[in-house]
């Protein structure tokens, strides 16, 4: 793909009506289709920016950049490393809003949508003094539930990530 892909911001929402855009969401599962458009979360917008495979303009049609979006939405930024750490190792991720955490995480190749994630991934902040039992508990009870596994990214102090997978039998 040697031409950039423009998204298009408007409010919180992230978009694009390209056929670039259309082409990397089939290879790559980056953005979700609906209706002829691609829509990207923050992470993924960020990526494209960051990976310069994307132009990104707001209403007026001014190009904001990958700092300056960063920048807007910095409490997004530990997700951001973890979400391109991943991405960059090939994994599928996606929002996890709906299951309580911050990530589903799909295997390399496996398509949202026609497979299941593997992983729900928890994001926690080693400098964070106020980890809290009982929502770890409820993360990995959900991850169960689900028949997903609970995979906790760790950050230390200098961005360095540990992943550590949480089996609920082992909690037990």
């Amino acid at each position: 793909m040697s031409e950039k892909i423009t998204i298009y911001n408007l409010g919180n929402s992230f978009f694009s009506n390209k056929e670039e855009a259309l082409a990397l969401a089939s290879k790559s599962f980056i953005g979700e289709v609906k209706d002829g458009k691609v829509y990207y979360s923050i992470y993924e917008t960020l990526f494209l920016l960051e990976k310069s495979k994307a132009l990104l303009l707001d209403s007026k049609e001014k190009q904001i950049s990958f700092h300056s979006l960063l920048k807007k939405h910095s409490k997004n930024h530990l997700s951001y490393i973890v979400f391109k750490d991943l991405t960059e190792k090939g994994m599928i991720v996606k929002e996890g809003l709906k299951f309580g955490t911050d990530f589903r995480v799909y295997n390399k190749g496996e398509k949202p949508g026609k497979a299941h994630a593997k992983y729900l991934l928890h994001i926690v902040d080693s400098r964070d003094k106020n980890l809290n039992l009982h929502n770890f508990s409820a993360k990995a009870r959900i991850a169960n539930t689900t028949k997903k596994i609970l995979l906790l990214a760790i950050l230390d102090s200098e961005k360095d990530i540990n992943y550590y997978e949480v089996n609920w039998n082992s909690l037990l």
